[in-house]
């Protein structure tokens, strides 16, 4: 072993490998992987080790074909084959017209990344699996490319072309300690001695936190115990002639593949168990968890009623063995938010299947900055302050017992709630607000007529979206609406040199007068969009930073990661400060009553303007900017004033019939003005003009902005895709994120934002698509749960494109 490598990794399972070997891949050869015991001796080795296509996002659904492609290559090497069953064929079962949308859905999405799935009938379901009954079907998804692979000699054979590549593999040798040097160097006490390196991976597995508390970090990643059962043989199996596709079940929650000439068949069992929370075993190595099938009888009768065959055939061996869960149930892959040079790839929950992706995207994160596909539903960033461990616990505990159900649009499940709230909470909902979460926040989707009412999750229009959201745009639109906007990220970036570090990082202009609110946009080194930012003009040498909730942590990451040594702070006021949104014709009139002392007219007050103000005796920084694209002000209100100023603003409303209103009237408005969405319609896959842009690039400001040598380098090449508008010509169901935008039956775009435009009284999509079918007017279709509607490319601003109403006087 060598003193020095330009990056470790620590961990031999099917992450640290793939990691290690895409690093090679990359070029970065100076590498080691540093495993404690034998490669895959964690959870690999146990693994069920499906491969299949299906995933709930593009992103997703790219990094399992590109696995699935690596290890068709890897396991074509004649000297070293790998035991994989590729295109056995999968079915996911469908028990309800919403799983039918939910299907239809991911094949329009999966398309856009060329990938093929069906939808079969519960009579296809039977003839291409035999064993399965059809009682309480409706359908399913079949996957042609659904599999199965050997999990030791798939990490075996990503180590062994990681080393013919110049990689080196350290086994039997565990990290003791971890501690890093001013410079950023991290430097690791093994039992074989010191070791440093410029860059660290933790590929820990299930004991991701032994090694986070040498790091000081608590990672949001638990273990949960996990059971299959390996049967004896099968004689159906044997006389069907070829191997039986997978099987994944979400109403009696099972998974099944074929074993030899017998069936292995996993339980997610509602009475599961968590594993590991109080201390792993240094000596459990190679190991499993005592059987406990007993847990599992509450399902096995359904199991076998849906496999009779099951019901008549011996259990030859049982497995039960801890797999690891992130918050959310996607793995954490990319840098750690606060640091510089500490990646992860833990959380693997499917990890065979998708590990081969996983690598490629962090070893290009590690080697460019950034993978060709945006990353975001696997950033580690993506979970801040509230993701402890007992809250991964419980969402950990929810994702297993969910393991084969999507989450429904606007779903948000009851583990883990109430994270984060601000003192409006019980007022909102004695109002009847339908709560969803953004960042650990609870805010409000929409208000509801009566307690009792149901919230009816649908990939198709319901009452919820004709008649309750569209009712609060109206009076929005007509009077004047109130919303909370809560976990805002709000910086406040201050001292004698903050003007011009603002503007050396963003493409866009930064307000120069004080009073000023600009619209900013930053990028990536390759000169793709990686942020956007609302920027006051506080004093000559105080602003504010503002953008999503999500990006909380990634954007204070990015903004520490390029702070001078002197001359600049930044203080989080994220969690301190709340937004109240008032917008609507009545607005102005409606604040005016309650601070009298300050001037609103349009004179005193234009838009895109900020001020400190009073609301009654509540202290407030208010903005003159709308997403609703009404007349509005965002009113910044520190926490513990927030209760009184929107009481006042209720109280006083009442002459001005004021309503409350929700995110989904919100996301219905800005659709309608083409304003964007971060990590919705502003992603790292495309650059400031390709995502339409253009008016805030300013491309030859002075200032040498991150990604601006390569947006001058990319110059007179063509675009990749266009962002654009389109209306569709659909009653039943808006569009949903990832549905393809196709022409002639081909694919030319994909979705990325969609909803009724009540206002405009338009079925709205906002997407990326090929620049030949950019042009206003261009004829396409979209596709709909499972059918593609006639569509037209239309202007980026549907309602007031003169914005004659936000700049109302």
């Amino acid at each position: 072993m060598k003193s020095h490598y330009k990056v470790i990794v620590i961990g031999g399972g099917i992450g640290g490998c793939s990691t290690l070997y895409h690093l090679t891949q990359e070029g970065c050869t100076d590498v080691a992987l540093i495993e404690r015991n034998e490669l895959t001796s964690g959870t690999t080795w146990h693994s069920a080790a499906q491969v299949t296509n299906f995933g709930a996002t593009q992103t997703m659904v790219g990094l399992k074909s590109h696995s699935i492609q690596l290890y068709k290559k890897l396991a074509a090497d004649p000297e070293n084959p790998i035991n994989y069953h590729h295109a056995s064929g999968g079915i996911r079962l469908a028990s309800t017209q919403e799983h039918l949308d939910g299907y239809n859905h991911f094949i329009s999405l999966a398309k856009g990344m060329g990938v093929n799935f069906e939808l079969l009938d519960p009579a296809e379901c039977a003839k291409r699996h035999p064993l399965i009954e059809t009682h309480e079907l409706v359908g399913g998804l079949w996957d042609p490319l659904d599999g199965d692979i050997d999990p030791a000699q798939l990490t075996q054979a990503l180590a062994r072309e990681a080393r013919k590549a110049g990689a080196e593999i350290f086994r039997h040798n565990p990290v003791e300690d971890i501690h890093q040097k001013e410079d950023g160097t991290w430097v690791l006490q093994t039992k074989n001695g010191e070791v440093s390196c410029d860059k660290l991976v933790n590929a820990g597995g299930y004991r991701v936190n032994e090694l986070g508390k040498m790091l000081g970090i608590e990672y949001p990643v638990i273990s949960m115990e996990h059971m299959y059962f390996l049967t004896e043989t099968i004689p159906e199996i044997e006389a069907f002639g070829k191997r039986v596709p997978l099987l994944r079940d979400p109403l009696d929650d099972f998974y099944s593949r074929q074993e030899k000439n017998g069936l292995l068949v996993g339980i997610y069992e509602q009475r599961c168990k968590t594993w590991g929370m109080d201390g792993i075993d240094p000596n459990f190595v190679n190991a499993l968890c005592p059987d406990d099938l007993d847990r599992c009888l509450d399902n096995m009768e359904r199991v076998f009623e849906r496999m009779p065959c099951l019901a008549e055939t011996g259990i030859h061996s049982i497995v039960n063995g801890p797999i690891t869960y992130s918050a959310d149930g996607n793995p954490l892959v990319g840098k750690t938010p606060g640091f510089d040079n500490l990646y992860s790839i833990i959380g693997l929950r499917a990890g065979l299947g998708e590990g081969g992706g996983h690598g490629k995207i962090l070893a290009e994160i590690i080697v460019h900055g950034e993978s060709e596909w945006d990353t975001w539903c696997i950033d580690p960033a993506r979970f801040t302050s509230h993701a402890n461990t007992e809250f991964t616990a419980l969402k950990s505990i929810e994702d297993y017992q969910n393991e084969f159900r999507f989450h429904m649009p606007h779903e948000a499940r009851p583990a883990g709630r109430l994270a984060k709230t601000t003192p409006i909470y019980t007022t909102l909902k004695m109002q009847h607000a339908e709560f969803g979460v953004v960042n650990g926040w609870e805010r409000a989707m929409f208000f509801k007529p009566d307690a009792d009412y149901k919230f009816e999750h649908s990939f198709r229009f319901t009452d919820t979206d004709k008649k309750i959201v569209a009712a609060e745009v109206k009076g929005v639109t007509e009077n004047v609406g109130i919303m909370e906007v809560n976990g805002f990220n709000r910086f406040e970036i201050k001292g004698p040199k903050a003007a011009e570090w603002l503007d050396s990082l963003m493409c866009s202009n930064i307000p120069k007068t004080v009073g000023r609110i600009g619209l900013c946009y930053f990028l990536t080194e390759k000169g793709n969009v990686l942020g956007e930012a609302t920027i006051a003009k506080l004093s000559e040498d105080t602003f504010w930073y503002g953008s999503a909730a999500a990006a909380e942590y990634k954007d204070m990451d990015w903004l520490r990661s390029h702070l001078p040594k002197e001359g600049v702070e930044i203080t989080s006021l994220t969690n301190t400060h709340t937004i109240l949104s008032v917008t609507g014709p009545k607005s102005r009139d409606l604040i005016a009553s309650l601070s009298p002392r300050t001037d609103w007219s349009n004179e005193a007050f234009p838009w895109l303007t900020t001020k400190p103000v009073y609301i009654g005796h509540a202290q407030a920084q208010a903005l003159r900017v709308s997403f609703s694209g009404e007349l509005g002000w965002e009113l910044h209100v520190p926490n513990e004033q927030l209760l009184l100023a929107h009481t006042l603003l209720t109280e006083a409303g009442v002459d001005y019939g004021l309503i409350p209103f929700g995110s989904m009237a919100l996301e219905s408005m800005r659709l309608e003005k083409g304003y964007r969405h971060w990590k919705a319609d502003l992603i790292t896959e495309f650059d400031p003009f390709e995502s339409a842009l253009d008016r805030f690039t300013k491309i030859d400001k002075e200032a040498d902005f991150p990604g601006k040598a390569a947006l001058l380098a990319k110059q007179g090449q063509p675009m990749r895709r266009k962002f654009v508008t389109i209306t569709v010509d659909c009653d039943i169901a808006a569009a949903h994120p990832g549905d393809s935008i196709c022409v002639d039956g081909k694919v030319v775009g994909t979705v990325t934002s969609a909803a009724y435009g009540y206002r405009v009284e338009k079925n709205i999509v906002l997407g990326f698509i090929d620049p030949e079918y950019s042009v206003e007017g261009s004829e396409v279709d979209v596709e709909i749960i499972g059918t593609a509607y006639p569509a037209i490319v239309v202007s980026d601003c549907l309602y007031d494109p003169k914005n004659e109403k936000v700049r109302s006087k």
